[in-house]
């Protein structure tokens, strides 16, 4: 245990304590304070936000996302189709962040944008990975496989397993909105669909929970990959 700083606190007989104070003091009950320092603590900024006075996140269009993808020996694209929690979104962008995605792609209809509190939940996620809104997605994502890259799609209905499938290569994979999952035209533009196995009574996981699961059995395929090369 670390001393108290001199003069930090009430000495033993209560007497810096305020009147209200010092009957509880005297019946051995010690007040819980909240001074400067931990209220200071409590509304310490997040050290990986920007002050929000400045100019938010904006996002990149598709002409920016085929230049990502064509730059990327092998891209690794995250699709989310209009998930609408700024919690959310900002806990899939700091996922996505760890994992190494090259951009998440989004529409712009129905679909939450970035915003401070994304931003903040996000923890420096949202300025760093590339953010692109499209117009129409399905359009899109024809683009992408034009240009090589597989598309996975997660659903409750999809008969294979996540950890059956090879997700090796030029990838991106999709994640559906909260309760509804993918649009119908999101699905059909998919390569193949997969699920995640659950083994216990709850049918499906939250949206950024599956993104994460999903992201980083990618990486854990694609970084064996690698080391076998």
């Amino acid at each position: 245990m670390t001393e108290r700083r001199r003069g930090a606190g009430p000495n033993r007989a209560g007497e810096s304590l305020p009147k209200p104070w010092r009957g509880f003091h005297a019946a051995g009950v010690k007040p819980r304070r909240q001074g400067k320092d931990r209220q200071g603590k409590e509304a310490r900024e997040n050290r990986h936000v920007r002050a929000s006075t400045e100019i938010a996140v904006q996002s990149r269009d598709e002409e920016a996302l085929m230049r990502i993808v064509a730059a990327e020996t092998t891209p690794f694209i995250l699709i989310v189709d209009c998930v609408q929690d700024p919690h959310n979104l900002g806990a899939i962008l700091r996922t996505a962040d760890g994992a190494g995605i090259h951009a998440v792609v989004a529409p712009k209809d129905k679909q939450v944008r970035i915003t401070e509190t994304v931003r903040r939940v996000s923890v420096g996620g949202a300025d760093h990975v590339p953010f692109v809104q499209v117009t129409n997605l399905a359009r899109t994502m024809e683009k992408l496989k034009d240009a090589g890259v597989w598309i996975v799609g997660t659903s409750d209905r999809a008969d294979k397993s996540l950890y059956d499938l090879d997700l090796k290569g030029p990838l991106a994979l999709v994640m559906g909105a909260e309760e509804k999952g993918m649009r119908r035209l999101t699905e059909e533009n998919c390569d193949f669909l997969a699920s995640i196995p659950m083994a216990g009574h709850v049918d499906c996981l939250n949206v950024s929970v599956s993104a994460g699961v999903c992201l980083f059995e990618a990486v854990r395929q694609r970084r064996a990959a690698s080391s076998e090369a």
